[in-house]
């Protein structure tokens, strides 16, 4: 398949990731049985991911988005910059931030620290995807979907440019 300049090969089935979907929402249930947990999914890319694992997830809880960005251009800054805020205090909540990747996983200690700064109870993860150098930093996510190396991936609301969210499979670019 390609996107643009680049070719892409299937990965990731939408089974699979159905099936893998699934279990991260039993392991969420059965760790927040008593809880009411706010799932807090990073837009854009996990928005697909989000989708399909509140609907699996049979336990009270709520729904709040945020839209993230670190980069100015083509450069990150360092800084987070809150896009798209959530409208609710989350002073003593139990909140599970969903992502669709965690790369380096310093976007995702930033937002977890902030979090924990607001007053939440606890801060956890759920990620569809992990990729090496975030294994390698030790940042710790409770619910992880699949190991990546470093591939370059797209679909299932990750993207190349803009192109490929709307894909069910999750592809990975060619040549690497």
């Amino acid at each position: 398949m390609k996107l643009k300049d680049l070719t892409f090969k299937k990965l990731l089935t939408a089974d699979r990731i159905e099936k893998k979907v699934a279990a991260l929402a039993r392991q969420i249930e059965e760790d927040y049985q008593d809880k009411t947990p706010v799932f807090l999914p990073i837009l854009n890319g996990s928005f697909m991911f989000a989708s399909d694992l509140m609907k699996e997830i049979n336990i009270p809880c709520r729904v709040s988005f945020v839209k993230i960005s670190s980069y100015s251009g083509t450069v990150s800054t360092g800084q987070l910059k809150t896009l798209i805020g959530h409208d609710e205090s989350l002073f003593g909540t139990d909140i599970i931030i969903v992502e669709d990747i965690v790369d380096t996983g310093l976007t995702l200690q930033k937002i977890s620290d902030e979090l924990k700064d607001l007053g939440a109870k606890s801060v956890e993860c759920v990620a569809l995807l992990r990729k090496q150098p975030a294994r390698e930093k030790n940042i710790p996510i409770r619910y992880i979907g699949f190991e990546l190396e470093h591939e370059f991936v797209v679909g299932y609301g990750l993207d190349y440019d803009g192109l490929g969210r709307n894909l069910r499979d999750v592809y990975s670019r060619v040549g690497e």
